[in-house]
């Protein structure tokens, strides 16, 4: 079983970002994981997200977890399994497929457009970070804009504040 590896992770990267964490490595995992469950396929507004490039734009997320050739839809069945596997093994990295549609309005037909990342979590003591290649797509969100999501994201869900930027 080789959950959270792909082995085609690009070389070419284009953002990259280090956090200090509270959590000990494998709840932050685990805490990761479930995050991307909650948000998958979840309805954003725009402005909820950063900067509009879209007036009055909605976006959506779709995660899924690497299992070495592809991955896999982080639904509920997925995240009880990756999380159950974290417990019982040590990673060091979790690589994710990230597809944001971007909707026009409020009706939610068909998306104007789609950008494809992949993001790789490579994690040490007390701290991570997140290494991202855009695919393809227009980049209404950047790779650091997608970077701060998850960042805000995990800290908005928690009691206390367990992630802060590193500065190195």
């Amino acid at each position: 079983m080789t959950i959270g590896f792909y082995e085609n992770f690009p070389s070419q990267i284009h953002w990259v970002e280090s956090f200090t964490s509270s959590l000990p490595t494998r709840q932050l995992q685990q805490r990761l994981i479930q995050l991307l469950c909650e948000i998958n396929q979840k309805e954003f507004c725009f402005e909820e997200i950063t900067n509009p490039t879209i007036p009055e734009g909605k976006i959506v997320f779709e995660f899924g977890l690497a299992d070495a050739q592809g991955f896999c839809f982080i639904d509920s069945e997925e995240t009880k399994t990756a999380t159950d596997f974290i417990a019982k093994t040590r990673l060091e990295n979790l690589d994710v497929f990230c597809a944001i549609r971007y909707y026009k309005g409020d009706t939610k037909k068909t998306p104007l457009k789609f950008d494809y990342y992949l993001l790789r979590t490579v994690f040490s003591r007390n701290a991570f970070e997140i290494r991202v290649h855009h695919e393809r797509g227009p980049r209404y969100i950047s790779p650091e804009d997608l970077t701060l999501i998850i960042f805000n994201k995990i800290n908005e869900v928690s009691e206390k504040k367990i992630l802060k930027k590193s500065r190195f």
